[in-house]
């Protein structure tokens, strides 16, 4: 049989408004899974999320509200000063 590719996208949202997002590559052989390579990043809120599909843009546009980003800044110049 023919290999194939897919790709699967995994989204979480942490307490602090930070964005999981894992990128899951898949190579099948038929309807056998033969091999799969993860990439995974933590987005924080605010950051530039542009090149990134547009399934992630959304839930970060609707998670990151201008508090929650204010607070996670907050929280992260405090980690920063100790």
């Amino acid at each position: 049989m023919a290999l194939t590719e897919q790709t699967k996208i995994f989204i979480g949202i942490l307490d602090d408004g930070q964005v999981e997002f894992r990128r899951t590559r898949v190579i099948m052989d038929g309807t056998d899974e033969i091999g799969e390579k993860h990439h995974r990043q933590v987005l924080e809120p605010g950051q530039d999320v542009s090149s990134f599909p547009a399934k992630v843009r959304n839930i970060c546009a609707a998670t990151w509200t201008p508090a929650v980003i204010s607070a996670y800044l907050a929280a992260k110049a405090a980690r920063e000063a100790v």
